[in-house]
C-alpha cells in the first residue's frame, strides 16, 4: 500500500467515490492545486533568487504581524484620554435626518387628497422638534435663498447665509481638531411643496475617549523579528556557501582529488557542479601534462637510442677502414655496404622523426583533392601481393564498386595505408592472410586490415599509436622499424578530422581508418 501510494501521489484521492459532479470537481481542484505547487516549489529549489524573494516576503510578513502585535500591546500600555466631539456631531446629524424622514412623510401624505394632515403640518414635526429644543439643538428650515420659513423655539434667525452653514458642516466633518463650537447639519428637503433646506445647529456634547499610544518597542520589535528569521532561514545557504568557499581554499592547495558536496538544484548547486568539473578537468590536463612531459623523456631517451645504435656501427666500421683493420678487400667492400645500409636507416629515421614532429604541430599544409578512396586502395593493394606470397601471406580484399570519394592528401594517406599493410605484412603469423575490407555509411567510410598476430596486452593496444613504442621490449631495429610509423598514421588521419584505432579478437588484431565521405 505504501509503495503504491509513493508511485502515485493521488492514490488517497482516488480512495474516495468523486464520481459526482462536485466531488469530481473538489478533485481536480486538488489536483490543479497540488500541481501549481509542485511546480513553484521546483522553480523556488532552483533559483536562489526566488528563495530570498520568498524568504524576504516570509520575513516581512513576519514583521508586520509582530508590529501590529506588539503596537496593540504597547501601545494600549500607553492609552492617553482625548475629548471627542465626534459623538456629539453624530447625534445632531441623526436628528436632522429623522426630521428630514418626518418631512418626507409629511409631503407624501400633502399628496394624497383625501389626508386630514393636508392643510396645514402636523403636530408630530411640531412635538420633534419641541423635544429638540430640550436637548439645545436649534432647527431651521430655509428656502433657496436662505430665508427662514420655519424655526425652532430656541432659534431667532430670519435670514441664513446657506454657503456659510455649507462649510461649517463640511469643517467640522474633516477637521481633526475639533474644538467646542456650534456645528450645522444641513439638507436639502420638501418643506409644504417647496424646495427647501433643513438646518440643525448646536454644540456637540464632548465624550472623554481613550486614544492608544505609540511605542518604538513596536518597530524595534519588528526589524528584530525580521532580521532574526531572515538569519535563520539563510543560514542554510551561507552555510554552503562557506562549503563552496572552504573547498576552494582546500582545491587552490593543490588537492585536485577533493570534490565539493552538491546540496541543491539553484545556482549554488549548479556552481558546485562546475567547481567539481573544472576540478576534474584540471587534474586530466594536469594528468595529461605530465605524461606529455614522461614521453617527452621517453623520447628523447628513444631518440638517443635509436641514433647511436646505427651511428655507433657506423662509425666502427669506418674506424675499421681507417684503421685498415680488414684483411681482404672483399671484406672493406662488405663494411662499406653494412656502413651504408646503417646510415640508410638512420635517414630513414631522421626522416620520420621531422615529419612527425611538423605533423604534430600541425606545420605542415595539407594538399585535399577529391579521391575515390576505394579505387586509391584497390592500386595500393597491388603493390602488396608480391611482397605478402613471398611472406606466404594471402591480400583477401573485400571493397565495394561503387566510388566513395573523401577529400584528402593522397601523399600522406597513402603513408597511413602503407603503415598498416607494411605493420601487418611484418607481424603476422605465417602462412596466413590479410584481410583488407571497406565499408560506409551515409557520411564515413571505414577501411578495416586485419591479420593473425600474437595476442596483446590492453595497455600494449593502447599504445600502439604513442611515439617510438614498439611491441618488442628489447627496440631492436631488425624487428621493427623508427617506432613512429604508427604515430605518424595516427597524426595524419586526425589532421584529416578522421580517426584511427586498434582492436583485437579472435586472436587476430584490427586497424581502423575512419574518415569523412564527401
Amino acid at each position: 500500500m505504501n509503495n503504491r501510494t509513493d508511485i502515485d501521489p493521488y492514490a488517497k484521492l482516488n480512495r474516495f467515490p468523486f464520481r459526482f459532479f462536485p466531488f469530481n470537481l473538489l478533485r481536480k481542484l486538488i489536483i490543479l492545486v497540488r500541481t501549481l505547487y509542485k511546480i513553484s516549489i521546483g522553480h523556488v529549489n532552483r533559483s536562489v533568487r526566488m528563495q530570498l524573494m520568498l524568504t524576504f516576503a516570509i520575513c516581512l510578513l513576519a514583521g508586520s504581524l509582530t508590529y501590529g502585535i506588539s503596537s496593540k500591546l504597547f501601545g494600549e500600555m500607553r492609552r492617553e484620554a482625548v475629548i471627542d466631539y465626534k459623538y456629539g456631531i453624530e447625534r445632531i446629524d441623526s436628528e436632522a435626518r429623522s426630521l428630514v424622514s418626518e418631512l418626507s412623510f409629511l409631503q407624501k401624505q400633502r399628496e394624497q387628497p383625501n389626508s386630514e394632515s393636508s392643510g396645514g403640518r402636523p403636530e408630530f414635526f411640531e412635538d420633534h422638534v419641541n423635544r429638540m429644543n430640550d436637548q439645545k439643538f436649534k432647527v431651521l428650515i430655509t428656502d433657496l435663498e436662505g430665508r427662514v420659513v420655519f424655526r425652532s423655539q430656541n432659534a431667532a434667525e430670519t435670514n441664513v447665509e446657506i454657503h456659510n452653514v455649507i462649510g461649517n458642516a463640511m469643517n467640522a466633518r474633516t477637521d481633526q481638531d475639533y474644538g467646542r463650537k456650534e456645528f450645522s447639519s444641513f439638507y436639502p428637503v420638501n418643506y409644504l411643496g417647496q424646495k427647501s433646506y433643513l438646518i440643525v445647529s448646536g454644540i456637540p456634547e464632548p465624550h472623554i475617549t481613550y486614544q492608544r499610544g505609540e511605542s518604538p518597542l513596536s518597530l524595534l520589535s519588528a526589524v528584530a523579528v525580521f532580521i532574526l528569521l531572515f538569519y535563520f532561514i539563510t543560514q542554510k545557504k551561507m552555510r554552503h556557501i562557506e562549503e563552496l568557499a572552504g573547498g576552494l581554499r582546500i582545491i587552490a592547495t593543490g588537492n585536485l582529488d577533493y570534490r565539493v558536496v552538491e546540496r541543491s538544484q539553484d545556482e549554488l548547486g549548479s556552481l558546485a557542479r562546475d567547481l567539481n568539473f573544472m576540478v576534474e578537468d584540471l587534474q586530466k590536463r594536469i594528468e595529461e601534462e605530465r605524461r606529455s612531459e614522461r614521453l617527452k623523456r621517453e623520447l628523447i631517451t628513444n631518440v638517443s637510442h635509436d641514433l647511436r645504435t646505427p651511428l655507433t656501427l657506423i662509425m666502427g666500421y669506418l674506424r675499421l677502414l681507417h684503421d685498415k683493420g680488414y684483411e681482404t678487400p672483399e671484406q672493406a667492400s662488405g663494411y662499406i655496404s653494412i656502413a651504408y645500409h646503417k646510415s640508410e636507416k638512420l635517414k630513414l629515421l631522421i626522416d620520420d622523426l621531422f615529419e612527425y614532429t611538423k605533423l604534430s604541430n600541425r606545420d605542415e599544409p595539407l594538399y585535399r583533392e577529391g579521391v575515390a578512396i576505394n579505387e586509391l586502395l584497390d592500386q595500393l593493394l597491388e603493390e602488396f601481393v608480391t611482397p605478402a606470397e613471398e611472406q606466404q601471406l594471402t591480400i583477401i580484399r573485400t571493397i565495394p564498386k561503387e566510388k566513395l570519394l573523401v577529400r584528402i592528401d593522397v601523399d600522406k594517406m597513402i603513408r597511413v595505408f602503407e603503415n598498416l599493410l607494411g605493420n601487418s605484412l611484418k607481424y603476422s603469423l605465417k602462412p596466413g592472410a590479410i584481410t583488407v575490407s571497406l565499408r560506409h555509411d551515409y557520411r564515413y567510410v571505414t577501411l578495416q586490415v586485419s591479420n593473425q598476430a600474437e595476442l596483446l596486452s590492453d595497455d600494449a593496444l593502447h599504445q600502439l599509436f604513442d611515439r617510438f613504442y614498439r611491441v618488442d621490449a628489447s627496440r631492436s631495429s631488425n624487428t621493427g622499424g623508427s617506432g613512429l610509423g604508427l604515430a605518424i598514421a595516427k597524426s595524419i588521419v586526425e589532421s584529416h578530422e578522421g580517426a584511427i584505432w586498434a582492436e583485437q579478437s579472435g586472436g587476430q588484431i584490427h586497424f581502423f581508418v575512419k574518415l569523412k565521405l564527401v
